[in-house]
């Protein structure tokens, strides 16, 4: 027996509603077929609203029965909640795991040895180029989570505004194999001063804080993570002086 529903969405030609796709997108992989109803004006939308005396679009119908949008079909077939909620490291994980990926690609075009320090050395710095990057994306939210807890920047404000450009040049650095002196003393300069910062504030204040690492307004929990990136620079600038 064919299961149906009945899906009232917007679309139209300044404005697709994302939560509308999704909704459809679940109904369908969840064996239903789907009479999607398109609400194309602002009138018409108001005028649905009005007549089934809701206040948000899409609304979902099965059997007759409304369900209402997507965070409630996503309840009603016993899924979890949309979206990444609370703390987690998912972020800089990804960032890790691609930075790792791309080392590995880069070593691998050039050579038949996988297994070597360029691996590494490609890792660290592309992964510092990458979280650079997520500073660099909002540096005033950076800074305002920054400042929480790095030692340096509670004192000088405008570090905050200073490190991912330094950290930027610390892993462009390595890409291009500039002179150890060139890079090593950035690194171990912003590392130090990082990793110091967060084990004061996390193992012996005990805060609760949000790293900084990907940038502001992130949900990643200052800890293990946000100290293992200022001990990838101590080691890669101790490496590239011992090297």
């Amino acid at each position: 027996m064919t299961k149906t529903a009945t899906l009232y969405r917007m679309h139209n030609d300044k404005h697709i509603c994302p939560f509308g796709l999704k909704a459809k997108d679940l109904l369908q992989r969840e064996g239903y077929q789907v009479e999607d109803h398109k609400l194309t004006s602002r009138e018409q939308t108001d005028q649905f609203k009005q007549e089934h005396e809701v206040k948000t679009t899409p609304q979902a119908f099965i059997n007759g029965d409304r369900i209402g949008g997507y965070d409630d079909l996503r309840k009603h077939f016993d899924k979890g909640e949309a979206g990444q909620t609370g703390e987690t490291y998912t972020p800089v994980m990804s960032i890790f795991a691609v930075a790792l990926l791309m080392a590995v690609a880069f070593v691998y075009s050039t050579s038949t040895t996988l297994l070597s320090m360029r691996v590494v050395e490609l890792f660290i710095a592309l992964s510092m180029a990458i979280l650079a990057i997520q500073k660099l994306r909002d540096l005033y939210a950076f800074s305002n989570s920054f400042i929480t807890y790095d030692l340096l920047a509670m004192k000088v404000v405008r570090y905050a505004y200073v490190y991912p450009f330094v950290e930027a040049y610390v892993g462009i650095g390595m890409i291009a194999g500039l002179p150890a002196y060139m890079v090593a003393p950035f690194s171990l300069f912003i590392g130090t001063i990082g990793a110091i910062s967060v084990f004061k504030a996390v193992y012996l204040d005990k805060r609760d804080l949000k790293c900084a690492c990907v940038g502001g307004n992130s949900n990643v929990p200052l800890g293990f993570v946000s100290l293992t990136e200022n001990l990838f620079m101590i080691a890669a600038g101790i490496w590239m002086l011992v090297r």
